[in-house]
C-alpha cells in the first residue's frame, strides 16, 4: 500500500522532505511504519518508538487525527492514508 509520509521540524531534515510517499506491506500499523522509519533513517532511529511505545512528546496524526486517539501503535493503515510525524517542540520566551 502507499502513504503520504508529512514530517515537521527536524524528522523533515532527516527525511530529505516535507512529503514522502512510500510503500508498505498491506496491513501494516502506525507502529510498524514507524519501526521501518527508524530503520531507513539513522537520525530517526530511537526516536519514535521507546520501550515499546511511542516516544514521548512525539504527535503522530492519521489522516488529522492523533494515534494515540485511535490504537496508538496498533492503528490500522490503508492504502492512500497520510501519516503525520512531529517531534517533539520546545522553546518560548
Amino acid at each position: 500500500m502507499e502513504l503520504e509520509l508529512r514530517f515537521f521540524a527536524t524528522f523533515r531534515e532527516a527525511a530529505g522532505g516535507k512529503v514522502v510517499d512510500a510503500e508498505f506491506a498491506d496491513g501494516s500499523s502506525v507502529g510498524d511504519v514507524l519501526r521501518e522509519l527508524q530503520a531507513e533513517y539513522e537520525e530517526m532511529d530511537g526516536r519514535l518508538i521507546v520501550d515499546g511505545g511511542l516516544a514521548p512528546q512525539i504527535n503522530v496524526l492519521k489522516n488529522g487525527r492523533e494515534v494515540l486517539h485511535l490504537d496508538g501503535l496498533e492503528t490500522a493503515l490503508e492504502n492512500g492514508d497520510r501519516l503525520s510525524v512531529f517531534p517533539p517542540v520546545a522553546g518560548g520566551a
